[in-house]
């Protein structure tokens, strides 16, 4: 098991570094030219050249990229050796329409955007997985057809369309909930978990309506495909218990795949969390990147799309490290 979880993180911190030259790379080569947008909007060729030298592009590329990842291990001045701003550690650079280090606009969404991922994806895996599991144990009874018609349903909706729905029904019409405010942050602040709960449901639900019902269609399909197989009829057999049989043997062997897709899901999540947090106007990390992308803000958008390429692998590590525990075979893989 440790010779397992070490290939798996050697293989992540190479993968890192290759994705960070990647971007690094599209961001720097491609056609927007970041001594431009730093330079604001009316920039005369002179002043533009000036940019480039006070952000350091007129180095080689290699020298740029590097320097650029030193502020990873350390604090770095921005643009010209000695002459530039100091970034504090960690420095992924500063912003170009507000002079800020990015990680501390990073810093400030992201508790917003943990907020929101946090609970999403706790109710879609109860819900996902509880009513998967549910509708294969009544398979063919009217439960069984009411979740899985749900299910069709919910795969359906975008969530874009749900988050409207929802604030259309439960705020604008019912008034039942309030509007998000930015005030709320955590469970932990002067609103208490209640508030918090309150604050946040809707973001929750709008993102969670369509993760769990794919995940009640799965967890459905495996749980079924795993009550049909020899050590299942082989436990029934002994005279074990049905809800030993189920949850110890059973629910062990079929939850696998569903363990994979939270992996793939909670890198997928920031994308569903730019919709989100436009919906709900929640000031997070998908809702910064979004206005730093519309305002030519390239170092705040380049450190966010690093940022979510470093969450998708470590999400993708921990998945294989749980499935590693769950199912011994694949550590011989």
């Amino acid at each position: 098991m440790t010779r397992f979880v070490l290939r798996r993180f050697v293989a992540m911190i190479v993968l890192l570094f290759v994705i960070s030259f990647v971007t690094f790379s599209l961001f720097q080569l491609g056609p927007a030219d970041p001594a431009a947008a730093a330079c604001g909007q009316e920039c005369t060729p002179q002043r533009i050249a000036e940019a480039r030298v006070a952000l350091g592009m007129d180095k080689p590329f290699l020298s740029q990229y590097f320097a650029y990842m030193s502020g990873l291990l350390g604090d770095r001045t921005v643009g010209a050796p000695g002459s530039g701003p100091l970034c504090s550690w960690p420095c992924l650079g500063k912003s170009f329409q507000t002079n800020e280090d990015v990680t501390t606009i990073i810093g400030r969404a992201l508790p917003y955007t943990v907020s929101v991922a946090s609970g999403a994806i706790v109710l879609w895996t109860i819900a996902g997985v509880g009513l998967g599991l549910l509708a294969a144990l009544r398979k063919g009874r009217l439960t069984d057809k009411l979740i899985v018609g749900a299910a069709s349903i919910g795969v359906s909706l975008p969530i874009p369309v749900t988050g409207l729905l929802l604030l259309l029904m439960f705020v604008s019409t019912l008034d039942l909930l309030p509007f998000t405010t930015n005030e709320i942050v955590s469970p932990f602040g002067a609103a208490g978990p209640g508030g918090w709960f309150l604050n946040y449901l809707l973001p929750w639900v709008a993102l969670a309506v369509l993760f769990s019902a794919q995940y009640i269609r799965v967890t459905r399909s495996n749980m079924l495909e795993t009550f049909g197989e020899d050590f299942m009829r082989t436990a029934r057999s002994k005279g074990m218990p049905r809800r030993r049989v189920v949850f110890k043997h059973g629910v062990r062997a079929g939850i696998t795949p569903v363990v994979t897709m939270l992996g793939m899901d909670i890198g997928v999540l920031l994308g569903g969390a730019v919709l989100t947090e436009q919906i709900f106007s929640v000031p997070g990390v998908g809702f910064t990147a979004v206005h730093a992308a519309q305002s030519g803000d390239l170092p705040v958008t380049m450190a966010i799309t690093m940022m979510a390429a470093f969450f998708i692998i470590v999400a993708n590590v921990l998945v294989d490290v749980a499935y590693a525990v769950i199912d011994p075979r694949v550590r011989v893989a």
